[in-house]
């Protein structure tokens, strides 16, 4: 993946993330919110940017995060 691609993806989900009320999270919702982010940027490598790519990994990362955060 260029890095003219990953830059700009990574600035959103960082800017994304700060727009949201961390402190009022329980922890399933923050590992959610996590996995989400986790997932789309590893889908945007895996699909060189992809939309189909980096929605399905944001997707799969939020109930993989969900998940994990139910057990906590």
């Amino acid at each position: 993946m260029k890095a003219r691609t990953l830059i700009p993806a990574l600035l959103i989900t960082i800017a994304a993330s700060g727009c949201a009320t961390w402190d009022n999270m329980s922890s399933r919702e923050k590992s959610a919110a996590t996995g989400a982010a986790v997932g789309g940027v590893a889908g945007a490598v895996v699909s060189n940017g992809g939309i189909l790519g980096t929605v399905g990994g944001a997707a799969i990362g939020g109930v993989i995060g969900d998940q994990v955060g139910k057990k906590k």
